[in-house]
């Protein structure tokens, strides 16, 4: 059985065996937020530990009952050095719970189509987030998460989620671990979810003992710990240090950067892609300079329009727009995003920036906002030469608009109404649902009666 040369830690590792077993005699699911990230590993790290000992000393009535979930959110623009790393991690954890029979089941959530980052961005024209308008931590991870997070406690009643949060990681961080916990008590109330107990078994280890854990205690389940080590150590920034426990000549300093996503623009200066950069990811530059771009181009009032998407006018003090993107600036994003996609790809193909199945949902959008000079099958095929594939969606080939262009030679603008009317049943194909197509439909009419969109 694995011992860890530190009374602390090995008391956590009792803490989490009597919290299991003793404290809590339901069967409350556990739920362990895991990002891949130092604090994450060394939580789950533990708690794995915890099981297996159960496994190894307690009689059979005493076995694993309670599962623990580990839960992992894929925002879809996560950096993609943690990303690929994350997806092998998650694939040997799921492989070794089994192997060792223990209640442990990988759960991976993503942000709902109509809410990824680029349907929000280039789909429906919402400025890039910062601080004052950062919707980007709602719609990509809190609502993922928080949807399995009600899943379980529809079917257990109540659920308790593990947090990798510590007191040492800032000031601030601290004040709110002490804000809701209980005195004397492990469990306290979650501050958003009914029926939810937060649990957080490493909050007093400081930094060094995180680092400590991860180079010195192999990973129960069998992943090599070092490349998480390596990919810190590479995206931390040059006049950083961090304080690390040594166990041999090579874990002489690591990083402390934190892992986002590559389009974060609410940070300043995203340190831990830079030094990815510096430390020889040159593949990443692309990414750099276009996180770069966004926040730089986003209130230029000439990529504005004067209103949001429900119609409220957005004008400032000095008569500039700050209503949503253009849908000119919008279609320049995606033809930027794919360039740098497919230049990505020549030296890593695995890497997708933006997937086929938000294309065409961003196509869908486009067209429910009546714009049809350009279409995002057209921007992909400047870009790959060649076809997006749309699955079943069914378009005109060139003999039918051949047909409709001759029956409507006397009016072109009639060809342009029906070639739009179809585009507009074809998309709607991608959503299952005909919902909306009629009033689609009778704005586009009304559109081309009036001249002016209704």
């Amino acid at each position: 059985m694995q011992h860890i040369k530190s009374k602390k830690i090995e008391g956590i590792i009792d803490q989490i065996i009597d919290q299991y077993l003793y404290a809590d005699r339901s069967e409350r699911p556990w739920i362990i937020g895991f990002s891949g990230g130092k604090d994450s590993t060394v939580l789950l790290t533990l708690v794995w530990i915890a099981l297996q000992r159960i496994r190894e000393q307690l009689p059979f009535p005493f076995q694993l009952k309670r599962k623990v979930y580990v839960v992992c959110n894929d925002t879809m623009v996560e950096n993609p050095i943690l990303a690929d790393y994350v997806q092998d991690v998650l694939k040997k954890i799921d492989e070794e719970a089994r192997n060792q029979d223990l209640p442990v089941f990988v759960k991976r959530t993503t942000p709902k189509l109509e809410e990824t980052f680029w349907i929000n961005i280039i789909g429906k024209g919402y400025p890039v987030p910062n601080n004052s308008f950062r919707w980007c931590t709602d719609k990509l991870k809190i609502r993922p998460t928080s949807s399995f997070l009600l899943e379980q406690i529809n079917e257990m009643g109540e659920a308790i989620v593990l947090l990798g949060t510590r007191y040492d990681e800032s000031a601030t961080r601290e004040r709110s671990i002490k804000k809701n916990e209980v005195q004397g008590r492990r469990l306290s109330k979650h501050s958003n979810t009914p029926n939810t107990y937060v649990y957080a078994p490493i909050k007093e280890l400081l930094l060094e003992e995180i680092w400590y854990i991860i180079n010195a205690v192999p990973s129960p389940w069998g992943y090599d710990n070092a490349i998480l080590f390596q990919i810190y150590a590479d995206a931390s920034a040059d006049d950083y240090e961090c304080p690390t426990v040594v166990t041999d000549k090579k874990h002489g300093s690591c990083g402390q950067s934190r892992f986002g996503c590559w389009t974060c623009t609410v940070v300043k200066n995203d340190k831990s892609m830079n030094s990815l950069v510096n430390n020889g990811r040159n593949w990443m530059q692309p990414l750099l300079d276009f996180r770069i771009r966004l926040v730089e181009n986003r209130n230029i009032p000439e990529n504005r329009m004067d209103t949001r998407r429900n119609g409220q006018q957005a004008i400032n003090d000095d008569g500039e727009n700050r209503g949503t993107y253009t849908i000119e600036y919008r279609y320049k994003v995606l033809i930027d995003l794919l360039n740098i996609q497919k230049e990505i790809q020549k030296e890593r193909p695995d890497i997708t920036l933006i997937n086929n199945q938000e294309l065409i949902a961003i196509q869908v959008i486009w067209n429910r906002d009546m714009y049809f000079d350009h279409t995002v099958s057209e921007a992909y095929k400047q870009i790959y030469g060649r076809d997006i594939s749309t699955n079943n969606i069914k378009t005109l080939d060139h003999t039918e608009k051949r047909i409709i262009q001759e029956v409507c030679k006397d009016d072109m603008n009639y060809y342009d109404l029906i070639d739009n009317l179809i585009s507009l049943q074809e998309t709607k194909t991608l959503l299952i649902t005909k919902y909306g197509l009629h009033n689609d439909i009778e704005r586009r009419i009304g559109k081309f009666a009036t001249g002016k969109a209704i």
